[in-house]
């Protein structure tokens, strides 16, 4: 059974309920990961700090948001932690998933069952989905900076915001992507790596 700190409960700061599920959901990835591989086994023991609270922080940059879009949602995170913490908050908020990988879409389909979650999962490659206009986007551990815009490009709304954790080279990123698209960044330091951020983006077109 992977341990939770009180620190980290702390941290975390939401509900009785809402810890309960997450809690179901760490027990299913632990289930699921020895078959695929949904986290590494290093990150597994620290998955509620690694994972699940790196994922919270991402919910608390979102605006308010009718539709949430989660690209190689992989695990589920960001997305599923980010369902799990609006089926609170946000009940009426839209999540889907795009996910390419079908043993991945059937763990992430069998989290949304136990949990009752309100969101579907795509089984396609992002570049093949019909536009989603999605009023929020997320997308952790994907790709660099410059193809992430080319994902926004194509399936967020002109007025949406793209929640983006990125690493200690974030700014390099940035520059390169400035050379290709127009686009404003808001970084937000995260809470969990010193050197790392959530960039806000909005107004993402071509350059």
């Amino acid at each position: 059974m992977i341990q939770l700190s009180s620190e980290t409960v702390d941290a975390l700061n939401v509900s009785r309920e809402t810890l309960d599920h997450l809690k179901t959901y760490v027990n299913l990835v632990e289930q699921w990961n020895p078959r695929i591989n949904l986290v590494s086994r290093a990150s597994l023991a620290q998955i509620w700090d690694r994972h699940i609270l790196d994922s919270v922080q991402v919910f608390r940059c979102a605006p308010q948001g009718k539709t949430w879009v989660d690209l190689g949602s992989g695990g589920g995170f960001p997305g599923i932690v980010c369902a799990i913490l609006a089926k609170e908050t946000a009940p009426d908020t839209e999540f889907t998933m795009v996910e390419s990988d079908q043993r991945k879409s059937a763990f992430l389909r069998a989290v949304i069952r136990e949990i009752g979650v309100n969101c579907r999962v795509m089984s396609k490659r992002i570049e093949v989905v019909e536009p989603l206009s999605a009023d929020i986007l997320s997308a952790r551990a994907l790709a660099d900076l410059t193809t992430l815009l080319s994902f926004c490009n194509r399936h967020l709304h002109a007025s949406g915001t793209a929640l983006l954790p990125k690493g200690a080279s974030w700014k390099k990123e940035l520059s390169k992507a400035q050379e290709e698209w127009k686009f404003t960044a808001d970084p937000i330091k995260s809470i969990t790596e010193p050197q790392a951020v959530i960039l806000k983006i909005t107004g993402v077109s071509r350059g």
